[in-house]
């Protein structure tokens, strides 16, 4: 039996929930509180919920990978945003090039790491 999926939201966790809520507001997300110790974040038709836990060997084990459409626009985004000077932790690295396609990486304030990736086409 097959079965729609609608959508697919991955619980991270945040060292310092105040700081790593305010990181993901400045690259684009939008957020709603559903509670004090989470809330969700929303890029278009993606979604995560940040959690107020931090679990160390969890949290430095996370990777999300977001698919992005026009990688190279949205990584100039993300250098002219300065994230490392106002976030403390915060890594951004620049796109690489990838037999499937190329991605940037951003490290967000707790050390999830995140793939922002645009596949090739086909």
């Amino acid at each position: 039996m097959q079965h729609k999926a609608i959508s697919i939201r991955p619980f991270i966790g945040a060292k310092d929930f105040g700081v790593t809520s305010d990181f993901y507001k400045a690259i684009g997300f939008a957020s709603k509180e559903l509670f004090p110790d989470l809330t969700l974040f929303t890029f278009g038709v993606v979604s995560f919920y940040l959690q107020r836990a931090y679990i160390k060997d969890w949290v430095d084990n996370t990777q999300v990978f977001m698919e992005i459409e026009d990688l190279p626009s949205f990584w100039n985004t993300l250098k002219s945003l300065n994230l490392p000077e106002k976030f403390p932790g915060v890594r951004v690295e620049p796109i690489r090039h990838n037999t499937w396609g190329d991605e940037c990486f951003v490290h967000d304030p707790s050390g999830i790491l995140w793939h922002f990736g645009e596949f090739k086409n086909a």
